[in-house]
Parts: C-alpha cells; structure tokens; sequence
C-alpha cells in the first residue's frame, strides 16, 4: 500500500503564477490528438486485443438531451422537451449495441457503469429499463456488491419514486450538478435549484439503496461572491455528500454558444475567482475531506481514497476513477472508449451518429493507437497525477530504460518546478509537494511531448 500523499498547500500568489491554459490529462494522449485515421476496423482490432485478457469492463453512456440549456455549460447536449428524442436515441443505441457488443467476449463482468451527459435523467423509466435490457443482452451485468454503477442527475426533474426504480434497476452511486445555491448566480446562467430539491433527491437516492452520492460546484461563475460562495460550501457540507468537485469555469463562448448569454462583465475578476477555490479548499479540508488531485475531494474512507492510498486509482473521461483495470467501452454520441491500447470517439453529432448506425456501421469517427512511447508517458502522467509521485528507478526497470536518459529532456523542463518548490526530485523520485499538489496538470505538462508541437497548439482550459 502506497503512503498516503500529502496535503495541499494552498499559495495564492504561486498558483496564480502557474494559471495557464493547459489539458486535463483525461487520457493521454488528449483528446486534440486523436485523427480520423482511426476508424472502425482500427475499433475491431482493439477489441479483439481487448479479448486476449478478457478483463472486466466499464461501459459510458451519453445521453445528451437536456429540458433547458445551462448558460455555463460546455458538454455535448441537445435542448429539448420532446419525449420522442429518447425513443430514437434508444433505437440508434440498439443498433450500436448490437454491432460492438457481439465484438466483446462474453463473461466480462462490466464493474463500472456510468450514465453522463447531457441529463441522464431526461429518460424516463421505461427508457431506462429497456437501456439495461440492451445493455444486458450484450454484457455481463451481474450485480456484484463491488460494482459501481452511477448516474448524473438533474433534481430539477426528478422525484423520490424515480430514484427508487433507478436502485432497483441497480444504480448504487449518484452525481448530482448544484454549481452555486446562491439565487443571483442561478438566475445569471438559467439554472434555478433549491437546496430542498437537493436534499430530496439524495436523501430518496440513500433510501433506495444508492451508497455513494458526489456534488459538483463550480466557481468563476458569473455575480459570485466569497460570501455567497461561502453560504453555498455551508449548505453542501450539510447534505454530507461522499465526493465533491470544484470546476473552475472555463468562458468560451466562442466555443460555446450557450456561454453567449452570460455578461462577461459579471464574471468575477481573477484574484476573486481564486479566492473563491482557496475559500472551497479551507472549507472542505477544514470538514474532513481529502483532496484527491485536481477538482475532487471525498471522505477518507470513500472508494477514491482508499484506491488512491492502495496504488489503484485512475483517471479517465469521468475524472478521478476506481478499477484502472478495466477497459472503458463508451456508447452514444460523442462517448470516447478506451479498448486495449487505443482511444476512440463517437461522432460527436446527432445526425452523424444516426447516419453511421443506418448504414450499418460502428459510429467511431477518431481516435488513436498509443505508441510504446505514448504508453510510457500515460503511465508517468497518471501516477504523477493520481498518487503525486513516481519512483524513477523502479519505473526505468519496468520499461528497460534509464529514467533520466529517457526523460532527459523533460526533467530539464520539470526543473522550474523544482525551483519553485512544485516537485523534489532525488536520485530516484519524483516527489509532488504540498506547494506543488494545487498544480498537478502544470507538473503533468512537463511530460506531454505532443504540447506546443504542430500549427497550432490546442486551446485548453486554464489549469486553475
């Protein structure tokens, strides 16, 4: 068992210092990489390697429709009221189903399950239980007691009775979106949500048998206030969720076109959007949670926690994640799998993703075959990301190299970092700091050998 890492110091005017626009590290490489030389008979093949160690699975579903457009949102959705969109999405991800899930050995337990969007709760019940007919036609859906199957869930639209049939089905983990209970920011980005709706949803999830519930807030949003911030982190901590992630928002409207309606003009200046994340960080240590890496906190004893003190933890699309073992088979528009040593996309579009499946054909529009180089990189970014540390010498034995020869180049980029007190590097160990822990993906950038390489560089968010 690794040691536990160490807390998070948090330095304003340093991390300021190191806000700059940077990837995410979901996957490596990123999501920028990926090229449409990678199509469906590159998909077959993946699996096919998949099958030779017939692991467990993870399987995401997009589900990309949304009742009323958040002003501040940036993911794949779709605006709409008509019930009829459920039922054509479901027979597309019929169709999908049916040409990969046959592609898969059965008898692969399928550990994880995970339900985003969009609002995963725009499909009603009889919706969702022909999902898990599909999804159980195709795979190994046992309901072991260490599964993790989640949902994200919009508490504007649902009610005690819808959460107690998503536990029947077998749901057992719950995401729930908040962002800010201050009324003056709901109204400012069209999302209007009490902490009574709140409360409601997640005492009816732990009624119906649901044992882990996270909450996402966001800061940077438009008329926040440390004050008002502050009111909100009070009323979360009352609701005594299991994890919580902070978002910083990213403001691309260029990108996006909801993020037009927001007035640029009422979003907090940058040492105020900084205060309002150090105000979160003293909140939520102060209450006992331990912070993961990046936007997460949760119990100690929760999953992310223990799998991160027992070497296990991971990140992928999701963020923070248990279960490194298992492949992730995405399905739907836009869903990004990751089979053996591949990454793939779905189209990111309706129209596409129908068009695809008619004609017979897997939806995949990119993705990547890792090289043994990327392979070595994604494995130096996620322990460095997901444990704070990597131990160069035993690294250089798993991989036939001599660390800093190979990485010569990078730890000569790693040493401003050094400078500045970010990481302590030994003879054999790459060790994150307390000062550093606020700044995993800057740490992590060192070690991205596609950053700044190309015509252009890819716009990313900023790292704080």
């Amino acid at each position: 068992m690794r040691q536990p890492t160490t807390a998070p110091e948090f330095d304003p005017q340093l991390i300021a210092r190191y806000d700059v626009a940077g990837p995410r590290y979901t996957s490596y490489p990123t999501a920028p990489q990926f090229h449409d030389g990678f199509g469906e008979a590159a998909l077959r093949r993946a699996v096919q390697a998949s099958n030779e160690h017939a692991g467990p699975l993870s399987i995401y579903v997009h589900v990309p429709f949304c009742f009323s457009p958040c002003f501040y949102c940036g993911c794949n959705r779709v605006i709409t009221r008509d019930a009829r969109k459920a039922t054509q999405y479901l027979d597309h991800l019929e169709k999908e189903l049916a040409l990969l899930g046959p592609l898969f050995e059965r008898g692969r337990p399928v550990r994880q399950l995970h339900l985003g969007g969009g609002t995963p709760n725009f499909f009603d019940i009889e919706h969702m239980q022909r999902l898990f007919q599909l999804l159980s036609r195709y795979f190994d859906m046992q309901r072991s007691p260490t599964r993790e199957w989640g949902i994200e869930i919009d508490p504007r639209d649902v009610d005690a009775s819808y959460m107690h049939e998503l536990g029947r089905l077998g749901f057992n983990r719950v995401s729930v979106g908040i962002q800010d209970f201050d009324i003056a920011v709901q109204k400012a980005v069209n999302r209007v949500q009490s902490v009574v709706q709140t409360a409601n949803v997640l005492a009816a999830a732990r009624r119906s048998g649901f044992t882990s519930a996270s909450v996402d807030l966001i800061y940077g949003l438009p008329r926040q206030t440390l004050e008002g911030f502050a009111r909100t982190l009070d009323d979360v901590l009352a609701l005594s969720p299991d994890r919580i992630a902070i978002y910083g928002y990213a403001h691309l409207p260029h990108l996006f076109k909801a993020q037009q309606q927001i007035d640029e003009g009422e979003l907090p200046h940058a040492s105020l959007r900084l205060a309002l994340l150090g105000k979160a960080w003293e909140t939520l240590t102060a209450a006992g949670y331990v912070y993961i890496g990046m936007d997460h906190f949760a119990r100690a004893d929760d999953e992310l926690a223990r799998a991160q003190r027992e070497g296990s933890l991971q990140r992928n699309f999701q963020g923070y994640s248990t279960h490194g073992d298992c492949d992730i088979v995405g399905l739907g528009v836009s869903a990004i799998g990751r089979i053996a040593n591949t990454y793939s996309q779905n189209a990111r579009d309706l129209i596409s993703y129908y068009a695809a499946l008619d004609a017979g054909q897997l939806p995949v529009t990119k993705g990547i075959e890792l090289s043994r180089d990327d392979l070595v990189r994604r494995e130096v970014i996620g322990e460095l990301m997901c444990h704070g540390e990597v131990n160069m010498q035993q690294f250089g034995d798993r991989h036939g190299f001599v660390f800093d020869e190979y990485f010569a180049q990078d730890l000569r980029g790693l040493q401003p970092l050094v400078d500045d007190g970010l990481v302590s590097l030994c003879a054999q160990t790459i060790r994150v700091t307390p000062r550093g822990r606020p700044m995993l993906r800057n740490i992590a950038m060192c070690f991205d050998a596609y950053l700044g390489k190309g015509a252009s560089t890819p716009r990313y968010s900023r790292t704080i």
